[in-house]
């Protein structure tokens, strides 16, 4: 005979009891994570992050939970989970104390009052001002209109809230233009190696404005490097967590360690990633020309009058029910139709028998930047013929080769200008962009300009191929010394090269890049001009002469905050530094800032 004793507990029920005890028996634990102000390291506030005893099955945070969710018990969950918080963060702690709570959780601390939250708070010491309730969703919230009136009880109350990860899919940009928290908390992947990533580095930026135009700080969660903690600081993120500014623990930090602190009170510009240059209206609607069009069957004496009330048209498309068909290339119609007997003959038939049955079609979002394969392509009949614009399949227009190769050539040039296409460094724009940077944050820099010797007659010698490596091992060779932390290296064309440094020992880099080059530069000249140690060409003026074997020479000039007032005067100075370095045969020049910045003022008015 069986009792009651004998008789067998299901997994649920045992997990529902383990999960009531836990929270019945105030048996839940917290660790404590601190939020840090990215500027100088102070200890701003700390998270309270939830964990199950150890060892159990229900230790994780994210298996509590699901377990919780599972049984029904959610809502009763969290709100043992700010109690636990409350319990036993030290009061004596500074800042304040970042709770995790769904929507649901919110209006129900905020209803008659606040008095359960208010007693709680009084309880463990702490007065509401140091409180900050999380908003976390695991499903989008509803009610908006009743959930922004229980922050407005909390907020009269000095309770504030964060919205939480911002980005992630939930927490969304309405829920933040709705609610207008005063702290929004930004997702860990958007802080995940943003220093090598420019798309992150571009969603972040936008999300700064967004924080100022809404009047929000921003906290950056998952910081876990030195790198990605600069580019955040740089961008204007206010504060920060993650394990390099400290670990989840069971006791609370009044300050993060020495070495951090001096790591983030040193103000240096972050180098950002580069950011791939995009043209937004470099698609092939920009080139699409109305143009008149005639059907398969029009007769060849109504092409014949088409083309002579157009006299700039190059090309006539031929449609049937709006598709594109065919093309009639003007010059080879009338060069048919001039011929003998041509007219009385083919006059009347029609005009399909003389069209481009296989044109080029290309839809009108198509970006510029891909018809450059078109370019490449072995099929040229594209750049008399011209090609076909269409929409959804449907005829729009007309566009010529002509003007799809100026297109795509400015296109490039104005790539060049963010890249440069040999050595993928950035180019002018980025340059400028970082410079402007440097001096906005007013810290020391060292702006050098590297040039190459005698690299024309190099390149008359042994051609462009040989000379696109002499580049590239200059590239290579600044690369290698610079810190990409640090120091910024741009590429301003041809043999011309800028690095922005802010390594302290930029002096010592610029003297081994210049000594490194010289030696590996020595494998691309023939034994010829090794063994006589000079190159035979023409200068300028076209007389044959001897020149040295190609060297690398860098003008450096000192930024010092307000040595300069633009990025053009530190450019037209690190150029004229290097004039002298060229002058002098080579090696390195260093120019002081203030005779720099007044060099450049005098050469304006002049």
């Amino acid at each position: 005979m069986h009792t009651l004793s004998d008789k067998k507990v299901s997994p649920e029920q045992h997990t529902h009891t383990a999960l009531r005890a836990l929270m019945d028996g105030r048996a839940l634990g917290m660790v404590y994570q601190p939020i840090v102000r990215l500027e100088d390291g102070a200890v701003l506030a700390h998270e309270a992050l939830v964990r199950g005893p150890e060892g159990s099955a229900l230790h994780l945070p994210a298996v509590l939970f699901a377990t919780a969710r599972t049984l029904g018990l959610e809502a009763e969950l969290e709100i043992a989970c700010v109690e636990a918080a409350l319990r036993h963060f030290n009061p004596a702690t500074p800042g304040q104390l970042y709770v995790n709570c769904s929507a649901g959780t919110i209006r129900h601390l905020a209803a008659e009052g606040c008095v359960e939250l208010l007693s709680l708070l009084a309880q463990h010491g702490l007065s509401p001002s140091r409180l900050v309730l999380e908003l976390t969703e695991h499903e989008r919230v509803t009610e908006v209109d009743v959930l922004r009136m229980s922050l407005a009880r909390l907020a009269a109350l000095g309770i504030s809230v964060a919205l939480d990860d911002f980005g992630d899919g939930r927490s969304s940009l309405r829920l933040w233009a709705e609610l207008a928290p005063p702290r929004v908390k930004l997702d860990r992947y958007f802080t995940h190696s943003i220093h090598t990533d420019s798309r992150r580095v571009e969603a972040v930026r936008a999300a700064v404005q967004l924080a100022r135009s809404f009047g929000a700080e921003l906290v950056a969660e998952g910081i876990e490097e030195e790198a990605e903690l600069a580019v955040l600081r740089d961008l204007g993120v206010h504060m920060g967590q993650g394990w390099l500014l400290g670990r989840p623990r069971g006791q609370t930090v009044h300050r993060v360690p020495e070495a951090l602190a001096a790591l983030m009170q040193t103000r240096q510009i972050a180098v950002l990633p580069d950011t791939p240059h995009r043209d937004a209206a470099g698609t092939v609607s920009r080139l699409a020309m109305s143009a008149p069009a005639v059907e398969p069957d029009t007769a060849n004496l109504a092409v014949v009058q088409v083309f002579n009330e157009h006299p700039q048209l190059l090309a006539l498309p031929v449609l049937d029910q709006g598709i594109p068909v065919g093309l009639i290339n003007r010059r080879s119609f009338m060069d048919l139709y001039t011929q003998p007997y041509h007219k009385e003959v083919y006059g009347k038939k029609p005009c399909a028998l003389f069209m481009n049955p296989n044109p080029l079609r290309v839809e009108r979002s198509t970006p510029l930047e891909s018809m450059s394969t078109v370019l490449a392509g072995e099929d040229q009949r594209y750049l008399y013929d011209g090609f076909v614009v269409t929409e959804h399949g449907r005829y729009v227009g007309v566009a010529t080769g002509e003007s799809l190769v100026r297109a795509v050539t400015e296109m490039r040039i104005e790539a060049a200008r963010h890249a440069n296409p040999l050595t993928f460094l950035p180019g002018n724009i980025p340059i400028t962009e970082h410079l402007r940077r440097l001096m906005a944050g007013k810290v020391h820099y060292a702006a050098s300009y590297f040039d190459l010797n005698n690299f024309k007659p190099f390149n008359d010698l042994y051609g462009y191929y040989r000379g696109d490596e002499m580049i590239k091992l200059a590239a290579r060779s600044i690369q290698r010394e610079a810190d990409p932390l640090r120091d910024f290296v741009g590429h301003v064309g041809g043999d011309d090269f800028i690095v922005l440094f802010q390594s302290e020992d930029w002096q010592a880099r610029c003297e081994r890049i210049i000594r490194t080059f010289n030696a590996e530069a020595r494998g691309l000249f023939n034994a010829e001009e090794l063994a006589s140690g000079c190159m035979e060409g023409e200068d300028r003026r076209g007389n044959r002469t001897r020149f040295p074997l190609t060297t690398l020479c860098a003008g450096v000039v000192l930024g010092q905050g307000g040595g300069f007032r633009t990025a053009e005067e530190v450019a037209s100075a690190a150029a004229d530094a290097k004039r002298q370095a060229k002058a002098a045969g080579g090696g390195l020049h260093v120019q002081a800032a203030r005779e720099s910045a007044n060099d450049a003022r005098q050469a304006e008015v002049a």
